[in-house]
């Protein structure tokens, strides 16, 4: 049986009523494995552990909590990952990219940074999509467009925080349509695309993954996907490509650990991992939910954040003047 401990026991975490630290040999069955979530439920970080853990639960036969600490673009579960969390096995964290790394390369005040992490494995990639709700007066991404080129600032956008893939892929965009929108940041993708929903703003970029439950629910509409090629799960939704924007975002979801993390309790989860996106039964969850599977374990996942982080970098020195002075 899969199982999958939530915030209901986090006042056992916060007491102390943990399990010894994890021994060279690795897990054992009586270990629970706490999670830290950078934003609040609802949003992309909630539905990948909501999706893995129970069963790499399975996989490694130990417990996870999952404690929710939204604020700071994930930069508050982040900081006390890098800077406060024993390196015993006993604790790790979902990472996005980009927000991972941009909320430093942004933010001198953060501290944090990517060498102080052990990462172990990416298993999702999200594209971007902006969605309004389903009743907007907004059909198509067209006519959205058209209200923000007559009305310059005047369109409302959510994003999941100044930073976040939402955030730079509604700046890329205005930067490759050469429009302006009000960018609307929340604390993660789950109040963004609710606010969208409930009209309060006009439109939200998010990620397919985060939204395609309310899309199929007939609770959102989704205009435009910033992917390649067109989707599987939404085959009549265009690309802002094949609508002549050169844009294409997204947001990559794993998970790390703190540096100097046990190098037998890595492997474990890397290969627990591993297996989870290699079995069938999750395959089929994921696609149910528009999931991206897209593993990169270890090492890999390691290069992969360095990689990004050198991508964004460029990209935040490009934009930022831009940025600071609205």
């Amino acid at each position: 049986m899969r199982k999958l401990v939530t915030t209901a026991a986090v006042a056992l975490l916060m007491s102390g009523g943990l399990a010894a630290p994890v021994s060279a040999q690795g897990y054992t069955a009586s270990d629970d494995i706490t999670v830290l979530m950078g934003f609040k439920a609802g949003g992309g970080s909630d539905a990948l552990a909501q999706l893995v853990q129970p069963f790499l639960a399975e996989e490694l036969g130990v417990s996870f909590v999952n404690r929710y600490m939204p604020g700071a673009t994930g930069a508050i579960a982040w900081t006390q990952l890098a800077k406060q969390v024993k390196p015993d096995g006993k604790t790790i964290s979902i990472t996005n990219t980009p927000m991972l790394m941009t909320n430093y390369i942004m933010n001198d005040t953060i501290s944090y940074n990517i060498t102080e992490l052990t990462p172990l494995a990416n298993i999702v990639t999200d594209p971007g999509i902006a969605v309004v709700a389903a009743d907007s007066p907004y059909q198509t991404f067209a006519d959205l467009m058209a209200a923000a080129t007559a009305d310059p600032g005047g369109v409302t956008v959510g994003n999941s925080g100044i930073g976040g893939d939402d955030f730079f892929t509604t700046v890329a965009f205005e930067r490759a349509a050469d429009v302006k929108f009000q960018k609307v940041p929340f604390q993660g993708d789950g109040p963004s695309w609710t606010a969208a929903m409930g009209g309060q703003i006009d439109a939200s970029f998010n990620n397919v993954g985060i939204t395609y439950p309310q899309i199929k629910a007939g609770n959102l509409r989704a205009l435009v996907v910033f992917s390649n090629e067109r989707l599987k799960e939404l085959p009549d939704v265009p690309t802002a490509k094949e609508l002549g924007y050169d844009v294409a975002a997204g947001s990559s979801r794993g998970y790390s650990a703190p540096a100097g993390f046990p190098a037998e309790a890595r492997q474990q989860l890397v290969d627990g991992l591993r297996r989870v996106t290699e079995n069938p039964e999750f395959q089929a969850a994921a696609a149910a939910q528009a999931m991206n599977i897209d593993f990169i374990g270890g090492d890999d996942y390691t290069k992969f954040l360095q990689d990004q982080e050198k991508v964004f970098t460029d990209v935040w020195n490009e934009v930022k003047a831009d940025v600071q002075s609205n």
